[in-house]
């Protein structure tokens, strides 16, 4: 079987492209910006262009088993990747967006070798960024690198949060991952907080 292109899917396309441009390129994504506990998790990623994964795309848009099974392949056949935890209590000290800003570059700095440009899912980039970069809109769904950086930061996340829910079962993190759901307040206001919690949103809970 002959092997796969640089340009053989939209996304590595995409991506085929800012490199002819820019050089070496990763992608950068997050997940859990959302939830009330638990960290924002910030992945940077640099794929390999002579041998793309197949199957890469937006993380919201395969199934767990999927996900994982991507993770194990990313990280094996990467050039580079990182995940930064950004914990709570950055999060309340600086805010989600500030905390998110920080955790990404964190990310691309730790990235060996380093990229010569950045593509950022969403709408800004950065301030901190250690490379030039470009804040790409849905950019998941675009581009193989950011898809792959969301991958890895989901899976990352939940598996974080499989783990509280084994040390503190009695908040059914494996269910909700940590999210604003009806249940999740229930519990809050039965057990109260632990420090993995973020004060900051819940403030209307009197935390």
């Amino acid at each position: 079987m002959p092997r796969r292109t640089i340009d053989s899917t939209p996304l590595y396309a995409f991506d085929a492209a800012a490199r002819a441009l820019h050089g070496v390129v990763c992608g950068v994504d997050e997940a859990g910006r959302g939830p009330l506990c638990g960290p924002v998790c910030c992945a940077a990623v640099i794929l390999d262009p002579q041998d793309p994964i197949p199957g890469v795309t937006d993380s919201k848009m395969l199934s767990e088993k999927k996900r994982e099974e991507l993770f194990g392949q990313i990280i094996q056949r990467a050039l580079a990747y990182h995940v930064e935890f950004v914990s709570p209590q950055e999060i309340d000290e600086k805010n989600i967006l500030w905390a998110t800003m920080a955790g990404m570059a964190r990310a691309v700095a730790a990235l060996d070798p380093k990229p010569a440009w950045a593509l950022v899912d969403g709408n800004r980039c950065p301030p901190d960024l250690p490379v030039p970069a470009q804040a790409v809109v849905k950019g998941d769904a675009q581009s193989a690198s950011i898809a792959a950086a969301s991958i890895l930061a989901k899976v990352s996340r939940d598996r974080y949060m499989k783990e509280l829910d084994r040390q503190f079962p009695q908040y059914e993190l494996a269910r909700h991952k940590g999210y604003p759901t009806a249940r999740h307040y229930e519990l809050i206001a039965q057990y109260g907080i632990q420090p993995f919690y973020r004060r900051s949103f819940l403030k209307k809970q009197g935390y």
